[in-house]
């Protein structure tokens, strides 16, 4: 059994915000473009659900796999600002697609999580104990910001994405992935019970995450013997474009294969990689198939990488 990607779906909030929204804590544009390179970000309505997001990008997913909902043998969502304390974001979603019978769960890995969640929709269709998983990233990370906080409230934004998983024996690879963690660093990224709001030690999260990430991408390659030319598409959490970039740099990736949205969609957490999909699949950056890069970095800490196959119809 070989896991593949075979749909992808997307959904971001009605509202766009540009940087001239935060001019009020003594950012321009110019700074937040030089910083980051983002330009503009959704934010979901103060009232909305997301919910709502998850369950219109893993529609789309579905319909571009060609799957039915019922097909669906676990729903996996990766997020840290679910709309309930409990039960989890999954539970619904599996619902409202129509899988009720689905096994349905949360998984919290901070902006990791969609390639922690990656990974463990690829072992159960390779283990054999599922023939479908869809795999979700969701996140409003706007319940989490202190808008008076420029190191941080300028980087967030909201949205979902999400992939549909099925076994495919003639993948263009094998998927292979690295996962890890460190928790003496947690207090680098964080927000609490108490204060309820993302707290960033920026220069270091920096240093960490271009380091992890481009070390976990040379493992899984080195695990599949591929060279960087053998990976058509590579995906990293889009949490700051120099970040990215960094580690495109570290690890040979040329830019034209390297995607970018962080300029439209700013940092989504655990949904900015299967955003970044959606919209590299509408620009004609994913052909029908190929072999796909990804890593991502998050609070905890934690991160890691993999590659796997894709084929779209």
């Amino acid at each position: 059994m070989t896991a593949a990607i075979t749909g992808i779906g997307a959904a971001l909030p009605e509202r766009t915000v540009p940087n001239s929204h935060f001019e009020a804590i003594g950012s321009s544009d110019e700074w937040i473009v030089k910083r980051t390179g983002i330009r503009e970000r959704r934010f979901l309505a103060e009232d909305g659900r997301l919910a709502d997001l998850a369950v219109t990008a893993a529609r789309t997913a579905l319909r571009q796999a060609g799957r039915d909902a019922a097909d669906l043998h676990h729903v996996v969502v990766a997020t840290t600002t679910p709309d309930r304390t409990t039960p989890g974001l999954a539970v619904e979603v599996a619902a409202r697609l129509g899988t009720p019978q689905a096994a349905a769960f949360d998984l919290h890995a901070a902006c990791a999580g969609f390639v922690y969640a990656l990974d463990h929709g690829t072992a159960l269709i390779e283990s054999g104990r599922a023939e479908a998983v869809l795999v979700c990233g969701a996140e409003a990370l706007t319940r989490i910001t202190d808008t008076a906080d420029r190191s941080t409230a300028v980087l967030l934004g909201d949205g979902a994405g999400a992939v549909v998983l099925t076994d495919l024996p003639d993948a263009p690879v094998a998927p292979a992935f690295h996962l890890a963690s460190d928790g003496e660093h947690v207090g680098l990224l964080f927000a609490d019970r108490h204060d309820r709001k993302l707290r960033m030690d920026g220069p270091e999260i920096f240093v960490h995450a271009v380091e992890k990430m481009s070390d976990a991408v040379r493992r899984v390659l080195e695990r599949r013997e591929l060279a960087c030319d053998g990976v058509d598409l590579f995906v990293a959490h889009q949490a700051n474009a120099r970040i990215v970039r960094a580690v495109g740099k570290e690890i040979g990736v040329p830019p034209e294969r390297l995607f970018l949205n962080v300029d439209r969609v700013a940092n989504t957490s655990s949904a900015s990689i299967p955003i970044a999909l959606a919209h590299a699949r509408e620009e004609g950056r994913i052909g029908p198939s190929g072999v796909l890069g990804v890593a991502a970095f998050g609070a905890g800490i934690t991160w890691g990488a993999g590659v796997l196959g894709w084929r779209l119809g």
